[in-house]
């Protein structure tokens, strides 16, 4: 394993593969999204896609879309034509990094890197949704618990955490 520098940067459609298998190492498969998803996703919004490399491999990355909803929503993940380039708020739909490279500071770099381009985009923040084991992980980030969120989305109870600027 390669710990020299880290690379981060934007995503194209030729990087699918990597991403796709990055998510089926980071999520459940009732939760993971598809190739497929990944092929819309990117079609869409490329350049809300943060890849982080060690070296040549993808070792983490931060996807979601730009829209001014302020929630959200389950829907949004099967839908990337709702991305709004314009949009008032980036929504986080995951951050991943695979297990070995946990644990060392790499999605915090990546998340803090995720914001900064968000708040030079203009946005008025963040809205993302994790698991209870997270809240305190995103809080340390800036983000603010809202509560239990109404996703059901791979049937497990999330919270809707928002950075607002």
């Amino acid at each position: 394993m390669n710990t020299g520098t880290k690379i981060i940067r934007t995503a194209a459609l030729t990087d699918i593969d990597a991403i796709a298998q990055v998510e089926a190492e980071c999520f459940p498969l009732a939760e993971a999204a598809t190739r497929e998803q990944f092929a819309g996703r990117l079609a869409h919004y490329a350049s809300h896609f943060w890849l982080m490399f060690d070296a040549e491999k993808l070792i983490a990355f931060v996807d979601g879309l730009v829209t001014d909803e302020d929630t959200l929503t389950d829907y949004m993940y099967s839908h990337p034509e709702l991305h709004n380039e314009a949009g008032k708020w980036q929504m986080i739909f995951g951050v991943n990094t695979i297990p070995k490279y946990r644990c060392r500071g790499f999605a915090s770099e990546l998340m803090r890197r995720v914001i900064q381009d968000s708040r030079e985009q203009g946005r008025l923040g963040l809205v993302l949704t994790c698991k209870a084991e997270l809240v305190h992980w995103y809080a340390g980030l800036g983000f603010v618990n809202e509560g239990v969120s109404e996703s059901v989305h791979g049937g497990a109870v999330w919270y809707q955490m928002r950075l607002r600027f």
